[in-house]
């Protein structure tokens, strides 16, 4: 009950694009008059049951999606659906895919949340307790509450990173089809790497998912995202998607024949620290977001959403807030004190110069 929101969908089912919404703008200023239904005449609806076996069967369908290397691997997995669709389409999705060993949390679907929703370790202590205690499942399996972002727990209840989701679906996928890669600006650099690996092409885009399926559309990817956990595939829908990214994450676990702990070490390791700054509401933004462009415009520096700065070995976005009067500044590197100290100098500028 505590989490809503207003989406509007075009006919393909994803989300409408700003200049989608322009033009939608352009053509209701256009007309000269509004015919509005009146209450007899609402139109009608219609009530489908079986849309998630729909989608499952489509999941099921993909090339990639391994049913009988996921059968043969007798994972057992364990399910944190926080009360909400989750607890409805995972464990028939696990169930098809061949997992017979499934433990679900929080699997009342009504939509009482049973922790802060957001899939991140702090919130996230009660199937990361029960991995640890029991000590015998391969892999868990978060998702929020519209079943869109997915974060993996490794077998002894650690975080396999929400940003690492998309890079090793992506990597499991670039080992199978050759094509382009996307995810947004403050997403890690792991997924440019791993893109490298494999001879194809990484595009960044501004975030926000329908920033990102422009970007995959324009540059032609075959799969992308965000570094929240928000697996892009294409192939099946250009929309996040957590189900799809359980299918092709255990797929690509049963191949590489190991536990998920070693599939992450295989990947390079960022650590990406995020902070913010408050603003007074009179500050201009532009003003200090084109002086920290300038300050460090010996470096690589991008402007498509705020100010990117890529170092060789670290990176930082910095972006205002659409929503509250704050600046926000992600940063990445090899360490966690690296991007802290990366991210402590930018902010120091910032206040040096708002003084």
């Amino acid at each position: 009950m505590q989490w809503n929101a207003l989406k509007l969908l075009n006919a393909k089912g994803e989300f409408i694009s700003a200049a989608e919404g322009r033009h939608l703008l352009e053509l209701a200023a256009q007309l000269d008059h509004v015919d509005y239904a009146d209450i007899s005449h609402l139109g009608k609806y219609q009530k489908v049951d079986d849309t998630i076996q729909h989608h499952i069967d489509a999941i099921l369908a993909l090339p990639l999606v391994n049913r009988d290397a996921i059968a043969k691997a007798n994972f057992r997995v364990v399910l944190d659906t926080i009360n909400s669709t989750g607890a409805l389409a995972l464990p028939p999705l696990l169930e098809q895919l061949g997992v017979t060993d499934v433990t679900v949390l929080n699997s009342e679907a009504n939509g009482i949340f049973a922790h802060t929703p957001e899939p991140i370790p702090e919130n996230l202590t009660g199937i990361a307790g029960v991995m640890r205690q029991e000590g015998r499942f391969d892999v868990g399996f978060v998702v929020d509450p519209d079943v869109d972002r997915l974060a993996i727990l490794q077998e002894d209840g650690t975080m396999f990173g929400e940003e690492y989701t998309l890079v090793a679906v992506a990597d499991y996928i670039l080992k199978h089809e050759k094509g382009n890669t996307v995810s947004n600006l403050s997403s890690s650099r792991a997924l440019r790497d791993v893109s490298g690996w494999h001879g194809v092409s990484y595009s960044a885009a501004a975030v926000g998912e329908v920033n990102v399926v422009e970007k995959m559309k324009e540059t032609d990817a075959i799969i992308g995202g965000e570094g929240n956990g928000g697996v892009i595939y294409p192939a099946l829908h250009y929309g996040r998607d957590a189900l799809v990214g359980i299918a092709l994450f255990l797929s690509h676990l049963a191949a590489e024949r190991c536990k998920c702990s070693e599939l992450r070490r295989r990947y390079p390791d960022y650590h990406i620290s995020k902070n913010k700054i408050e603003l007074d509401p009179t500050m201009s933004v532009p003003s200090i977001l084109d002086a920290v462009a300038q300050h460090y415009s010996n470096e690589s520096v991008s402007r498509i959403d705020g100010v990117k700065i890529d170092f060789a070995k670290s990176w930082a976005h910095i972006r205002s807030s659409n929503t509250e009067p704050i600046i926000r500044i992600y940063t990445e590197a090899a360490t966690e004190a690296e991007a802290e100290a990366l991210a402590s100098e930018i902010m120091t500028f910032i206040k040096k110069i708002t003084q």
